[in-house]
């Protein structure tokens, strides 16, 4: 399959195969619980929800058990985190294929998207943030790497593969039916949960 960028050819092949088995296990879904339980608690009566890079469903799977009975759904580009997301959700609420390719048909109560932004080619990020906002019925969680001004840093020894900036500013500025609910950081030397220093902003969109 080709693809319009490096980057999704990139998580799309070998690399985006061997991330999967860094990030699993019992501990991560204890923390992916304790990041959750925080970023959502001003989110109400969430029945629906989508996240934009899910991987193997590690943080669908701490939403499963914090909101029982959500109908949940995903994007995933790599075809083996794809495989074992089926373990997690069924097959059709399964989008195997780019964020840019997705088909939007609906909205869901919330739309999610962690650690997948930083890692976008900045150039197509306008196209993602449209359709975040576009598949949002009411809350919008993105959780990045933050910066205060667009920045490249090397990843794994790769160039070009990961982008810090104002990822939730941007959003706001482009779409102004957000408004900013809630935001926090979880911190790499939390004693209990130690996360991956990543920012997370609560948006919700404004009733039309």
């Amino acid at each position: 399959m080709s693809y319009e960028t490096e980057q999704e050819e990139f998580w799309a092949g070998e690399f985006g195969t061997e991330y999967i088995a860094r990030n699993q296990g019992d501990e991560m879904l204890a923390t992916n619980l304790h990041f959750f339980d925080r970023a959502l608690r001003m989110a109400q009566n969430i029945k629906s929800g989508i996240e934009f890079g899910a991987n193997i469903g590690m943080n669908l799977k701490a939403i499963k058990l914090l909101r029982p009975g959500i109908d949940l759904h995903a994007i995933e580009i790599n075809p083996d985190a794809a495989r074992e997301l089926a373990k997690t959700l069924p097959d059709g609420n399964i989008y195997n294929g780019s964020i840019f390719e997705f088909p939007l048909r609906r909205t869901w109560d919330l739309a999610l998207i962690k650690g997948v932004l930083i890692h976008i080619n900045p150039d197509k990020l306008p196209e993602v943030y449209d359709k975040l906002v576009a598949s949002c019925g009411r809350y919008l969680l993105v959780a990045e790497y933050y910066n205060p001004a667009p920045v490249a840093i090397p990843y794994r020894g790769h160039e070009d593969r990961l982008f810090k900036r104002d990822f939730a500013g941007e959003i706001m500025d482009a779409h102004s039916e957000m408004r900013l609910l809630d935001y926090g950081f979880a911190y790499h030397r939390d004693p209990n949960y130690p996360d991956a220093d990543l920012t997370w902003f609560l948006m919700e969109k404004k009733a039309s």
